[in-house]
């Protein structure tokens, strides 16, 4: 029990919570402590009956089953795996910064649910980070199941296509894949590379609340030059080390 102690530690603040909820909130619907029908995100129960607490806990449950327990360890794979390299990667020492990603992109996603009657959102949540991590990272060559090879920028429509094989629905991982799409052009690529307007900053109270940090652990990939110079002039962000590298499937 201490390994696996010591190991829940070593997952960065972040996304060890995230990881912690994701396990919590679907256990809970599974004993019955619980109704899931209170979990998931239901526009009606929200907007006229105020029960505000549905967009939260319908991100982190899903209704683990036989024919849905794979698709879901996958993804909670999935959540460990990209949340904390790009936590400890291009967001490393900068946690206000990486909690402003996740609260924009699930914003996002909560707003689409409300609009296309979505009742769950973890898988869109987690496809956005994926996103967002492949993009920053698009030009490594990252291996995947069988031994297939490809540039980092194909592995969420990868994910996508593995995702409704195994039983997902393409709605949930497509919404995810444009909601990283949006965070990344509106960070990065619109006015960086293209000159326009900086629409996204992250708050001041965020920074009070998660302060930035110098050292830990960092590099999950080169991205774009353009990438780098936004991050470093980000408001509170200062210069950050992007590092060497990272191959998919490394220990």
């Amino acid at each position: 029990m201490s390994d696996l102690g010591d190991w829940f530690r070593s997952i960065p603040l972040l996304t060890r919570y995230w990881f912690a909820g994701s396990i919590a909130v679907p256990l809970i619907g599974k004993l019955g402590l619980i109704s899931p029908f209170y979990l998931t995100l239901w526009p009606d129960a929200f907007i006229h009956k105020f029960q505000i607490w549905r967009p939260i806990t319908a991100t982190f449950y899903f209704p683990v089953g036989p024919g849905t327990g794979f698709l879901y360890l996958v993804n909670l794979y999935f959540l460990y795996q990209y949340s904390s390299r790009l936590e400890t990667g291009a967001f490393d020492g900068r946690p206000a910064d990486y909690m402003f990603m996740l609260l924009f992109n699930w914003i996002c996603i909560v707003i689409t649910g409300l609009v296309m009657d979505m009742q769950l959102l973890m898988i869109p949540l987690i496809m956005s980070v994926l996103y967002v991590w492949a993009q920053l990272n698009r030009d490594m060559i990252v291996s995947f199941w069988f031994g297939t090879r490809f540039k980092a920028c194909y592995l969420p429509w990868v994910i996508l296509g593995f995702n409704y094989i195994i039983g997902g629905s393409v709605i949930n991982e497509l919404i995810g894949n444009l909601v990283g799409h949006l965070y990344f052009f509106l960070m990065f690529k619109y006015p960086v590379d293209l000159g326009g307007r900086n629409f996204l900053t992250t708050p001041q109270f965020l920074y009070r609340w998660l302060p930035n940090r110098r050292g830990g652990v960092s590099g999950f990939g080169v991205p774009p030059a353009s990438v780098r110079r936004a991050a470093e002039d980000q408001q509170g962000g200062g210069r950050h080390n992007w590092g060497q590298g990272f191959r998919l499937g490394d220990q």
